[in-house]
């Protein structure tokens, strides 16, 4: 099975071909559905949102596996694939839900091998896992450290701040919010088990930490 895998690459074409499929599959999810779509009002539910997070965990992922030595095609499908259907199905069924859809294309279209669909579509069923990561294969490990560590670092904070002050819809003071980012980015530092997603973790919670640090040294005497 492992050899088979191996063998079996996903060229740059394909590739390209399955991103422009997520992204019309999520735009496809949010205009069919009665009044512009379930989550249309919510910003962080829109196709480009969840497809900007969908590539920024597959970069993450396919560093982790190549680092890590698991099946980078493997887990860069997987990656691609594991939030497909985050914006049709409800949150505890959208990762079966999404393992489905990557089953019908990949099936479909190519001529890739059953244990090489097995593996994506496993991988992806299991990217919502709360347990011990080790517990998983490498290739599933490697999906679900790459959608934790989106939420960690510079990029992470300024998207939790925009989010926090959309939801909050009232005044937030902007160090409680910092607060709130490194609380969660240090929640999600802490299930990765890899080495490299935590030196990623390390230096990216550095980040957050350096302007929290500025920012309260700014805005220290507002209140007083």
């Amino acid at each position: 099975m492992g050899v088979e895998i191996k063998e079996t690459k996903v060229t740059d074409a394909e590739f390209e071909e399955m991103k422009g499929f997520v992204f019309e599959y999520l735009s496809a999810s949010v205009e069919k559905e009665d009044e512009g779509g379930r989550m249309r009002w919510y910003p962080w539910h829109s196709a480009e949102y969840r497809h900007n997070h969908i590539l920024n965990v597959v970069d993450l992922a396919e560093e982790i596996a190549y680092e890590e030595g698991a099946d980078v095609d493997v887990t860069r499908v997987a990656a691609l694939f594991h939030d497909v259907s985050k914006l049709e199905a409800d949150q505890e069924l959208h990762a079966e839900a999404g393992a489905r859809v990557a089953r019908e294309y990949l099936e479909s279209r190519g001529s890739y091998p059953d244990s090489f669909i097995d593996q994506v579509c496993r991988s992806i069923e299991y990217h919502s896992y709360q347990g011990e990561l080790t517990d998983l294969d490498r290739e599933t490990q490697c999906l679900v450290e790459a959608d934790l560590l989106d939420k960690v670092g510079a990029n992470g904070t300024a998207l939790m701040l925009l989010r926090m002050g959309y939801e909050a819809r009232t005044h937030m003071d902007a160090d409680e919010m910092v607060d709130r980012v490194l609380e969660r980015g240090y929640d999600a530092a802490s299930r990765v088990r890899s080495d490299t997603a935590e030196g990623i973790a390390h230096r990216r919670l550095k980040r957050v930490k350096w302007f929290s640090e500025w920012l309260e040294d700014e805005i220290a005497g507002i209140g007083e």
